[in-house]
């Protein structure tokens, strides 16, 4: 394996928040894929970079070598990466939109709006399991927006220099199988799942420490996590093997059940962020009245929800500002 930029970034992500398991959240990576990753970086240079025990994460001899000439080595690159695409997007049209997503379920309708209103725009779409990723991509001028999302009153990192507005804050829900015993209800307490194993996909926040913390509140540690894409965890769920926590304006599915999680213990902020200084900025305030737009559009498949929101004014699209 040759060593590149990311690997870099990881073992800076590990060293500054002294822990895998918080590296793995600020990167939008699971756990375990952050570990194998380490391990293969660690191989690649001939030895550990990291002490790791009960107490965290310390750099060894090795890992301060790594990390010295990192906090070098990325500094500039980034540097190098934002003048040329800021040289580069100040002569390209205001024609095209080029769209990262995080798993969101308002990409397709904001597409589509788009599409309507400009029928000349170039429209291209990158999925990505990273926040990190799509913010890299953004500040180096390889897509123009990233709609992605946050847990609770939780921000993206700065490091990349992006604008970021809030879409909506919903509640995270539940999704079941509507044979479960428990479907039947408007509201589930999530110490009522204590027994149920779950299901995720790469880079959901929410399976990271917020989860992790709102269970012990509860009071319970939660079983075993079975990681795999939207479609698997569909799969997983509608087998019965596990349940997931999903979005509020999750798409309906046949068979499967969305519902809300007691006291909301559990937040997601949908959020469009850009770079100031890049062509898109041009066009951003129109960008995201679309995207607001498309969100209102994903709530006529969610009556119930809909229903919810008007009396709970706190949540849904909400004041504007920036994050």
């Amino acid at each position: 394996m040759n060593l590149e930029l990311r690997h870099l970034r990881v073992v800076c992500a590990i060293a500054e928040t002294g822990s895998v398991t918080k590296a793995a959240s600020t990167l939008g990576l699971a756990q375990p894929a952050l570990t194998a990753q380490l391990q293969r970086i660690e191989r690649t240079l001939g030895g550990p970079l990291f002490e790791r025990d009960r107490r965290g994460a310390r750099p060894t001899a090795l890992g301060e070598l790594v990390l010295a000439r990192a906090r070098v080595l990325l500094p500039a690159m980034k540097g190098l990466q934002d003048e040329a695409a800021r040289l580069a997007g100040a002569e390209d049209s205001l024609g095209r939109y080029r769209f990262g997503g995080v798993n969101s379920p308002i990409l397709g309708r904001l597409v589509h709006r788009l599409a309507a209103e400009q029928p000349q725009a170039q429209i291209t779409t990158y999925a990505s399991w990273s926040t990190d990723e799509l913010a890299t991509l953004v500040a180096g001028g390889r897509l123009d927006f990233a709609l992605t999302g946050v847990c609770g009153d939780a921000t993206p990192s700065t490091e990349h220099g992006l604008r970021w507005r809030e879409v909506s804050l919903d509640p995270v829900m539940v999704l079941l199988p509507a044979t479960h015993p428990m479907a039947h209800r408007d509201e589930v307490a999530l110490a009522d799942l204590r027994r149920e194993q779950w299901v995720g996909a790469p880079g959901d926040g929410c399976f990271g420490d917020c989860f992790a913390a709102a269970c012990a509140r509860a009071g319970f540690t939660p079983r075993k996590v079975y990681e795999t894409d939207v479609r698997g965890c569909m799969d997983l769920v509608d087998a019965g093997e596990g349940v997931a926590l999903c979005q509020a304006t999750f798409r309906p599915v046949a068979g499967l059940v969305t519902r809300r999680l007691a006291g909301t213990p559990l937040r997601w902020r949908l959020l469009l962020g850009w770079h100031p200084d890049s062509p898109a900025a041009r066009v951003a305030e129109p960008v995201l009245e679309t995207a607001l737009a498309a969100y209102t559009d994903s709530l006529a498949a969610h009556p119930a929800y809909l229903a919810w929101l008007l009396r709970n004014p706190a949540f849904g699209v909400r004041q504007r500002s920036g994050v």
